[in-house]
């Protein structure tokens, strides 16, 4: 994607927060593509970091798993919890395909590019313990904060029904941000 497609998705999803009602604010940083290199940004946003991770099973289904940066997150466990078989990453072409997104910019904002019943969205219980959530806005040289309330109303309006659940417990060898 080009720097203006990136500007214009961004504008797009933008409109559609506003048009919700959805309060939100931003901020330009270097580009990121893991939770690693996020938590070293010093951001002035404040909120709860997140990690998305765009997953399939054996059967091709796709499945948006939206998660408290910390959550220790094991797909084996999950595909058995869930009797999907097995679980992996997606490969970046279904990203493109089904989220209209690159790697390192994965995010529920996507699922404005992506029709209802697409996809099977599941969302960290613990997210909804924070005044604010940070996502990249389909790019990941910029990062939205939205309330918990605000994300699910954004996902809903996409027309996708969220599956809240608690995913599993933090992952205590990673480092809280220091700006955050």
């Amino acid at each position: 994607m080009t720097m203006r497609d990136l500007d214009q998705a961004e504008a797009v999803l933008t409109a559609r927060l506003d048009e919700l009602g959805i309060a939100w604010t931003s901020e330009r940083h270097a580009p990121v593509f893991t939770v690693e290199q996020a938590r070293t940004l010093g951001m002035q946003l404040g909120g709860g970091g997140t990690k998305n991770l765009f997953l399939r099973d054996r059967r091709k289904r796709f499945v948006l798993l939206v998660a408290n940066e910390d959550t220790l997150v094991d797909l084996k466990s999950l595909a058995a919890e869930w009797d999907v078989g097995r679980l992996s990453f997606a490969r970046p072409e279904a990203l493109a395909d089904v989220l209209g997104v690159t790697p390192g910019a994965v995010s529920p904002f996507a699922l404005m590019n992506t029709a209802p019943g697409t996809l099977r969205v599941v969302v960290d219980a613990r997210l909804t313990e924070h005044k604010l959530l940070l996502f990249h806005p389909l790019r990941n040289d910029a990062t939205i904060a939205v309330s918990p309330k605000g994300l699910l109303t954004f996902l809903r309006a996409c027309g996708h029904e969220p599956e809240v659940r608690a995913l599993g417990a933090p992952d205590r060898t990673t480092r809280p941000h220091a700006a955050r």
